[in-house]
């Protein structure tokens, strides 16, 4: 078994939505080396959204090279590695695993027929699969990582159960569902994450700079990923990962229901579960071309903003409610573009409020710490702000990668650690603690309470949760 001490560490590569990332990380926390590449989007209408998967493998050759270019003066061993993806992101493969179709991504609407074929949300992967299917003809329905542990092994491998479950995978039966049946040999083989899927071959190894025969393990999707790097993984606990768009997963002994399919569960490599959900509000709303750190400052005047904005970086809504058809707005005008701003960075964190209203109307247990990830993280006063909106302490780590979440998960996938836990508490390190600052939390419960008014009026808030919500409202005004 190889921990801290002994001289290794661990790779983990993050195919995201701007940027495929890798990091290099010892046993111990310390990233030895860094590494990112960018990829090309190509959107169209708000509807479309497609990438190229030749430019995955050879971003991933980038960032992979750059991460380890120090560690030949070092003597470090990789004792692993493992890969993630955007959730809901498909492609159709041969038999080689060579692409034969573009990567659709998380948010591409276009399988809108097929998504009310099957009852799921557009965004999940098995609506796009069938579209792809149906307009491209035959193929294997690939996940957006199995085209890098492909290229990786030198040949097809298992999909893993994290990636699988927004195309219709049983985590719980841990198979596929006879209603998929018909699809037989177009839908991949699936293994629980953490499991090893084979070692790097010689030519990965060449294009990569990783060594030949480095263990590859079988990884998750970005935002389990971003849960592991955050260490929220006993029962309780929360991992908020705020970047484009906002995803709350969270860790439990048993699967959270929810029948209306707005929060769904990830079966985690232990057997437990990691319940969640993703919203499509986020930092991708923010006006463009502006400084984040000097409109943070401006932004500061604004507590609470003159204007209500609910900003929604894609159409549609997909968590703390389902409604398809909603759309970004802002009741009232902004007095300045330090206001606007200050009105997005305050409807995110109203958002995540919901969120957590939503999860605990289910019955999930979030009774334990939150944490912080995700680029969003790298704002002291949208963090600051989003503990006092929320009422309750965050913890913000030292590195807010998913990238390092697939670090760990190599750790304890190669037996490098006894659990997932345990492998998450030596490698994670917590930066920052943050209070929430009671004076503050009283002054955005008027505009919580308007924004929550204004989603069920407009229809896309049941009604149950509205009045949960108020419920839960009136009763911290008290308690406080």
């Amino acid at each position: 078994m190889m921990f801290e001490g002994d001289g290794g560490a661990w790779l983990g590569i993050d195919l995201g939505t701007q940027s495929v990332r890798a990091l290099l990380v010892t046993g111990d926390g310390r990233v030895l080396g860094a590494g990112a590449a960018p990829l090309t989007n190509h959107r169209d209408g708000g509807v479309r959204h497609e990438q190229d998967p030749g430019e995955w493998w050879e971003a991933v050759c980038t960032a992979c090279r750059t991460a380890l270019a120090g560690r030949g003066s070092s003597g470090v061993r990789i004792g692993g590695l493992a890969v993630c993806g955007t959730s809901g992101t498909v492609l159709l493969t041969d038999a080689e695993g060579r692409p034969l179709t573009p990567g659709l991504m998380y948010d591409d609407g276009r399988a809108v027929a097929e998504a009310a074929r099957v009852g799921m949300q557009t965004s999940w992967a098995l609506p796009k699969a069938l579209w792809l299917l149906d307009t491209y003809g035959p193929g294997r329905v690939t996940h957006q990582p199995d085209v890098i542990t492909a290229q990786l092994t030198g040949g097809t491998v298992p999909t893993d159960s994290s990636h699988a479950l927004k195309t219709g995978y049983d985590a719980e039966r841990e198979a596929w569902p006879s209603q998929l049946a018909h699809l037989g040999e177009v839908l991949p083989e699936v293994v629980r994450s953490g499991t090893r899927l084979g070692e790097v071959c010689r030519a990965a190894a060449e294009a990569t700079g990783i060594p030949v025969g480095t263990p590859v393990v079988a990884g998750m999707t970005d935002g389990c990923a971003a849960q592991i790097a955050s260490g929220a993984l006993r029962p309780g606990a929360w991992n908020s990962v705020l970047g484009t768009t906002l995803v709350l997963k969270g860790a439990s002994a048993k699967p959270v229901r929810d029948d209306a399919g707005v929060v769904y569960n990830h079966r985690a490599p232990d057997g437990s579960w990691l319940p969640g959900g993703a919203s499509s509000v986020g930092a991708g709303a923010l006006p463009a071309g502006s400084d984040p750190a000097d409109m943070d400052l401006r932004a500061a005047a604004y507590e609470p903003s003159g204007v209500i904005a609910y900003p929604l970086s894609s159409p549609g809504e997909r968590f703390p409610f389902l409604a398809p058809d909603a759309t970004a707005f802002t009741l009232g005008t902004p007095a300045s573009e330090a206001d606007r701003w200050a009105a997005v960075l305050q409807g995110v964190a109203f958002t995540e409020r919901l969120c957590l209203d939503y999860l605990h109307q289910l019955g999930a247990p979030i009774d334990g710490p939150l944490t912080f990830t995700g680029g969003a993280a790298r704002s002291a006063y949208w963090n600051q702000l989003r503990a006092d909106v929320l009422g309750r302490p965050a913890r913000v780590p030292e590195q807010i990668e998913p990238a390092l979440g697939m670090a760990v998960l190599a750790a304890y996938g190669t037996g490098a650690a006894s659990s997932l836990v345990d492998a998450a508490d030596r490698m994670v390190r917590i930066r920052t603690v943050l209070e929430p600052r009671a004076s503050r939390t009283a002054r955005f419960v008027e505009p919580y309470a308007r924004l929550v008014d204004e989603l069920e009026t407009r229809g896309w808030l049941p009604t149950p949760l509205a009045t949960h919500t108020r419920t839960r409202l009136n009763q911290d005004t008290i308690d406080s």
